[in-house]
């Protein structure tokens, strides 16, 4: 598979199912603790630093920008996207999801932070992601504007330690509604190297929380 025609590719075994193990543990822990502090108001709702129950595109599930854990691998996946997306990149951020029973995805491109994008399978129930252009479409001055695909797109299915590349600024991706109980996925975004570009989510460095952005 070429990724300059495709614009996505599958890696697989990105992770072993050892360190996935290790990961999705953590990560549900990190959930009971968030829910527990949430609820016995240690800490206030509007603190970021266990994750969030809510977010943009999926209201109700828990949610978290910029763990220790997935920046560290935001910075040790980069080597490996550069060379199969042929891109001088940057690192942008990472965030993860548990995914909940009833969850739907909606189609999506992201936004101009995710250039170049990864969803990997850190474990759980199988809950198929599907990938899907934009495109060019004439209109009466003759000029071309991009709209939306309505192409069903290509179901994509990841197994523990499966990662997926995509361009995700310009595919555009989605999930229909999750029958499972629980599916954990981390995202590591990064940016194409260039003049005038916004690094690490205008944060300092990798690893620094939402709230220290640079306005």
């Amino acid at each position: 598979m070429s990724f300059k025609k495709e614009k996505y590719c599958i890696v697989k075994k990105a992770v072993s199912k050892e360190l996935c193990n290790f990961l999705e543990n953590y990560l549900l822990l990190k959930r009971q603790c968030s829910k527990t502090l949430f609820d016995t108001k240690q800490i206030s709702p509007y603190c970021v630093d266990y994750g969030k129950w809510s977010d943009e595109q999926i209201p109700n599930t828990y949610n978290c920008y910029s763990d220790m854990a997935m920046e560290t691998l935001l910075l040790k996946f980069k080597p490996t996207i550069e060379k199969i997306t042929n891109f001088k990149l940057s690192e942008s951020y990472s965030y993860i999801r548990i995914y909940k029973k009833g969850d739907i995805l909606k189609r999506h491109k992201d936004r101009n932070e995710c250039e170049v994008s990864t969803t990997l399978n850190i474990g759980g129930d199988n809950w198929p992601i599907y990938l899907s252009p934009y495109e060019n479409v004439g209109v009466p001055d003759n000029k071309k504007i991009t709209v939306a695909s309505k192409a069903k797109g290509v179901k994509i299915n990841l197994d523990v330690g499966d990662m997926l590349i995509y361009l995700g600024c310009e595919l555009e991706h989605w999930r229909n509604k999750f029958n499972g109980q629980d599916c954990l996925q981390s995202f590591f975004h990064y940016n194409i190297e260039k003049k005038g570009i916004v690094k690490f989510d205008s944060r300092l460095h990798v690893g620094l929380p939402s709230y220290t952005k640079r306005k």
